[in-house]
């Protein structure tokens, strides 16, 4: 399978790709560029959150905590003084850090269900709830953004499947089908899950109108 340096190098090329050519047709603007082309780089190690001792799952986890800590801080701002907010965010970080961070690494397993086409969709719709509300975003550049957490995944994916075919020996490696999968198909509960995690995210979802927004937009570039 890839390594670290070439998932996130081929994801980080791709971001810059897909942010410039979405951007030269129209379909955002200059400034959205960059959160598209970071997103699609962080897809291209999402995955390998299940790796115990992988510099994705320190990454992926670093970030969540900052999250954590805007959001507590965010939502306890108004009740709060300047040193219980400053605690409070100290904590919320801490805690995902290293907590979180362990028990999910205590539960996961490598090319499970992490590696699989329902997580990369759970990964673009926790992008896309968290744009929306947590920054502020319009739910067109929400979703935009989620598209490109999606791609980063994908490719990511299609990378771990690429790294299974040996050219020089005609054959393909045991680890060929275990990244681009629907679901983990030996821990079909794992997948009802995820599905339950995402049917209670609907609420904190932006508008689907703005998908057909999108959609219009893409269309109108082939015809």
């Amino acid at each position: 399978m890839a390594n670290f340096t070439t998932h996130f190098s081929v994801a980080a090329a791709g971001g810059a790709l897909v942010g410039g050519l979405g951007w030269q047709a129209g379909l955002w603007p200059f400034v959205d560029v960059f959160p598209v082309a970071g997103l699609v780089a962080l897809g291209g190690v999402v995955p390998d959150i299940d790796a115990d001792q992988s510099r994705a799952v320190r990454l992926i986890f670093t970030l969540m905590a900052m999250l954590a800590v805007i959001g507590c801080v965010s939502a306890l701002q108004p009740f709060l003084s300047l040193a219980e907010l400053s605690g409070v965010g100290v904590g919320a970080y801490l805690f995902v850090r290293y907590p979180m961070s362990t028990l999910f690494k205590r539960f996961s397993v490598h090319r499970g269900i992490w590696h699989s086409l329902l997580a990369a969709v759970l990964a673009a719709l926790v992008v896309a709830a968290v744009s929306y509300h947590l920054f502020v975003q319009t739910a067109i550049q929400s979703w935009i953004f989620a598209g490109a957490m999606l791609i980063g995944v994908l490719i990511h994916l299609l990378l771990d499947e690429i790294y299974s075919i040996d050219i020089e020996g005609r054959r393909l490696k045991r680890s060929f089908g275990t990244a681009f999968k629907l679901y983990d198909y030996g821990t079909p509960q794992t997948a009802l899950l995820m599905g339950v995690v995402m049917l209670s995210m609907t609420p904190w979802l932006p508008p689907y109108m703005a998908l057909q927004d999108i959609g219009n937009r893409v269309w109108a570039l082939w015809s």
